[in-house]
């Protein structure tokens, strides 16, 4: 009331209601000061967690439900708790004694052994076996080696069957994991125009191969190759043997004409020709040649109308011969007789068995000849004459030439035997 002079009461003096006690929530605690960084300890997946010191407080097994909040005092001032130290916070008893590696654990790269093998029980893993344990068959080893062994290297001729026959080139079994591919222009030195025809199936052809295996173990073969290296192995046992050959002019230019032999191209020059003001007209026209020059590195092949003549002649010459010419040519050396497209050497110690001090004392440019051949070569046609065999006695032509040249087939016989004993002596 007014008169009393009474306040009212204030409002942190009402009445609590009746219930539960809260629960005073704890005071918090000062900071702990810094500690040293714990230890590191490994722990298997295959051995059992340690358990929990009797220092360390156990885990409570369900989480407690929350308290309730009682009203905080501000002005009081937090109570102050006793500082635990590391070993009340650690119990490092239980790793006294262990070293880094124990902590660490065994090395994860070593295999670990089985765990039948640590308990001590017998392994059943199988023994090592060696190399003599094994089955080896000797011919089966040998057998793989050959399937997989290369067929065909570049350079080697080889047999093989036409198993197949396509537009662009042949297909040819040469023994290996797959076939030969042989290109149609590879197919011969002519014009081919129908493979299926020239090359039917089952068909046995010899190749040279041309190109090496590629990543299906295909090789190139080429039968055009081949027919072009025999070619030159068989023109150039021709010209070592010194024969005359038959070749057709097939064209020309302004150094000679072209002509084919065993099918490869040959060049014949106009020096070389027996026409060669008018070899224009020699196309079409079979020759006789002779070889000048035979080189399958360059591909040369070069021919002579004129040495074939000669080579013909010398075929039909032999040492021993009695033949006719006519003189042509008077050197210092000798002279030089023409026996009818081909000339022979008359040398001077070969004309009289008399000294001479002229050679024009026994014959004379374009008289008629008689002499035997006492040489022949014709790699580099050469033929050597002898009239001083014809001579009854030496110098015999000086007094009567005519005699001698009239009776020189008998004379001929008699000089024959001489120039057989001079080979038998010289042998």
């Amino acid at each position: 009331m007014a008169g009393t002079g009474s306040q009212p009461p204030s409002s942190s003096s009402r009445p609590v209601p009746p219930g539960p006690a809260r629960p005073v929530p704890a005071r918090p605690q000062p900071l702990a000061p810094l500690r040293k960084p714990p230890q590191v300890l490994m722990i298997r997946k295959d051995e059992p967690a340690p358990q929990p010191s009797a220092t360390e407080p156990a885990l409570a097994a369900a989480p407690q439900a929350p308290a309730q909040l009682a009203p905080v005092n501000r002005v009081a001032a937090p109570a102050s708790t006793p500082v635990r130290n590391d070993d009340e916070l650690f119990d490092l008893g239980s790793m006294e004694g262990l070293t880094m590696a124990d902590l660490l654990g065994p090395d994860p790269s070593q295999k670990r052994a089985p765990k039948a093998a640590a308990a001590g029980e017998p392994s059943t893993k199988p023994a090592a076996r060696s190399v003599d344990d094994f089955d080896f068959d000797e011919e089966a080893f040998l057998a793989a080696l050959d399937d997989h062994e290369p067929h065909g290297t570049t350079g080697e001729v080889v047999r093989g069957t036409v198993i197949g026959v396509e537009s662009d080139g042949v297909y040819v079994d040469i023994g290996g994991k797959a076939p030969g591919f042989m290109p149609k222009k590879e197919c011969g030195l002519g014009v081919i125009t129908n493979l299926k025809e020239t090359f039917p199936k089952g068909l046995e052809v010899d190749v040279l191969v041309t190109g090496e295996q590629n990543a299906d173990g295909m090789v190139t073969i080429s039968a055009r190759a081949l027919a072009l290296r025999q070619s030159w192995e068989k023109v150039r046992l021709l010209e070592k043997e010194g024969k005359v050959v038959q070749v057709k002019v097939n064209g020309f230019n302004r150094g000679g004409v072209t002509c084919e032999l065993e099918g490869l191209r040959g060049f014949i020059p106009r020096s070389q020709l027996q026409e060669g003001e008018n070899h224009e007209a020699l196309v079409g026209k079979t020759l006789g040649a002779a070889f000048l020059e035979v080189n399958p590195e360059t591909r040369k092949l070069v021919l002579s109308e004129k040495k074939a003549a000669t080579a013909a002649l010398f075929q039909n010459l032999e040492v021993g011969q009695l033949v006719e010419g006519q003189v042509v040519a008077i050197k210092p050396y000798g002279l030089f007789v023409d026996l009818g497209g081909v000339s022979g050497l008359l040398h001077q110690s070969a004309i009289s068995g008399a000294q001479l001090r002229d050679l024009r004392e026994v014959f004379g440019q374009g008289d008629r000849v008689k002499a035997l051949i006492t040489e022949l070569d014709p790699g580099r046609g050469r033929i050597a004459l002898n009239t001083a065999l014809l001579e009854g006695q030496p110098g015999e032509l000086l007094i009567d030439r005519d005699k001698v040249m009239a009776e020189a087939p008998e004379r001929a016989n008699r000089a024959r035997s001489v120039l057989r004993q001079q080979e038998q002596g010289a042998g």
